[in-house]
Formats: C-alpha cells, structure tokens, sequence
C-alpha cells in the first residue's frame, strides 16, 4: 500500500504510468478507489495520480479541520513529493470544486482543469438538501449508511465494483466527512471563475438534468472552458460512463499540449 506522510499524517496514495501528470481529486465518504477506470486505462498514456482526502479510505484521520485550501495544499505537497511541477487536475462532483480552487490558488502549478459533474456552488435545493443528509449522517456517525447509499450509486449491477467501493468509503472517518460535506455545501467562487485563464474540460451526464445548470454556469464564467455532455450518461460518469470520459480526457489533453506546442 503506497503510503506518504502530509503535514504529520499518513496519506494513501497511487501513482501509475508516464507522462503528463493528472492528479484526480474525489467528494466526501467516496475514495481514490472510484477513479480505478481511469486510473487503469489513462496511465497507458500519461501519469495518473490518485489520493484518499484526510479522513477517507485509508488515509490516517485529520485533526485540521477538512476544508478545500487544505485539500490543495495537501496536493501540493504529494505533488512536490512525487516530483511533479505541474498537472492537470480532475476531480469528481464535489472534487470539481476542489480543482476549481486549486486553479484559483496555485495557477504555477496546474496545467488545465478537468471537472466531471461538479459546480462552483451549491445553489439549488435539491442539490443542497443531499449534501446537508449527508452531513447529518455523518454528524451521528452513520457513514455505513452514506457508503452503502453512494456505493450502490457508483456501481448498480456491478457488485463487485460495488463491494469494494463500500469496504473503502466506510472506512471514512465520520467528523472529516461532516467537515468535508459543510464546506461543500458553503463553497462559492463562482465570482472568482474569470480568473482562471487555464483550459478546463467539463463532463456532465445528458441525463444529470439538475446538473446542467452548473454547467452552462461555468462555460460562461470560465474563459477556456469546453463543455460535453455524454449521452444517456447521469452523474456517476467516472464508473458508469469511463470509456467515454477517458477518451475525452485523453483528447483534451493532447489538445491543450498542441496548443502549447504552437505557441
């Protein structure tokens, strides 16, 4: 088990393949494990890059309050760790709003942003309403419960993707999940989205109908955004729709570095 140690805790990690690095960034109770697609399939071409946030999977438990700047400088240190100078960062749900803060905070360091079912805020009911039953949970330590639920989610017919990523998720740490899940449900910076000047990719489901919203919002915020929406696709698109998320992650990139190497 790859493990290193952040800021005085122990931290799970994965590390495969060469090239262009893409660290991908996961939402509360899930864990790295939900990449494993992309991990799979995407290290043949570039260096892909999987963690378990504090407090989730098998990292070690934080006592810092889980928030999103802490969750970019704890990327930022696996990073200098791991060697790498610059990266592409996708992240998943409510992940995406952890690269959309990283891209704000530590442009040196980001290559391009890659959002998958995310949002710059929560600003829906619906949306804020899961989010909150998910901090409650956690709040009385029912995490099984959340596991189970999201597990199920990710995974449907397959029960054995779907037993691994229960036997991960309930291995989170139930006051960081809460500390996760409030953040998430208070996190803005859709103001501060014309600031970012690196491309971004955004993903969404054709069927993830309460998402669209989001995603119009960051096409028109962001300067070089290219929005793509995948049919017959709702939001768990890392596990239910990875080949089609792969091939346009792998696109967007080889654009992104073909536009570098004309300019």
């Amino acid at each position: 088990m790859p493990l290193t140690c952040i800021k005085g805790y122990s931290m799970y990690y994965e590390d495969c393949g060469q090239g262009t690095p893409i660290v991908f960034i996961h939402p509360p109770v899930l864990t790295s494990l939900n990449f494993q697609y992309q991990m799979k399939k995407l290290s043949a071409d570039f260096r892909t890059v999987s963690f378990d946030i504090r407090g989730h999977g098998s990292s070690e438990p934080s006592r810092e309050e889980i928030t999103y700047p802490l969750i970019v400088k704890d990327i930022r240190q696996l990073m200098d760790q791991l060697k790498i100078e610059k990266a592409f960062l996708c992240g998943y749900s409510t992940g995406g709003s952890v690269v959309l803060d990283f891209l704000l905070s530590c442009p040196e360091r980001a290559l391009g942003g890659i959002v998958i079912s995310g949002m710059s805020e929560v600003n829906d009911s619906k949306l804020r309403n899961k989010i909150a039953r998910g901090l409650f949970l956690s709040r009385i330590g029912a995490i099984s419960a959340i596991a189970l639920s999201i597990s199920w989610n990710q995974a449907k017919t397959k029960l054995s993707l779907m037993r691994s990523l229960f036997t991960d998720a309930k291995k989170t740490n139930a006051k960081n999940a809460e500390q996760n899940y409030h953040y998430s449900l208070n996190y803005n910076c859709t103001a501060q989205l014309e600031k970012i000047h690196h491309p971004v990719l955004l993903v969404y489901g054709e069927k993830d109908t309460p998402f669209h919203p989001y995603a119009k919002l960051l096409q028109e915020r962001l300067p070089k955004s290219e929005l793509v929406f995948i049919q017959k696709a709702k939001h768990q698109i890392p596990t239910k729709a990875a080949g089609k998320v792969n091939d346009l992650i792998r696109q967007f990139i080889y654009r992104c570095e073909s536009s570098l190497l004309k300019g």
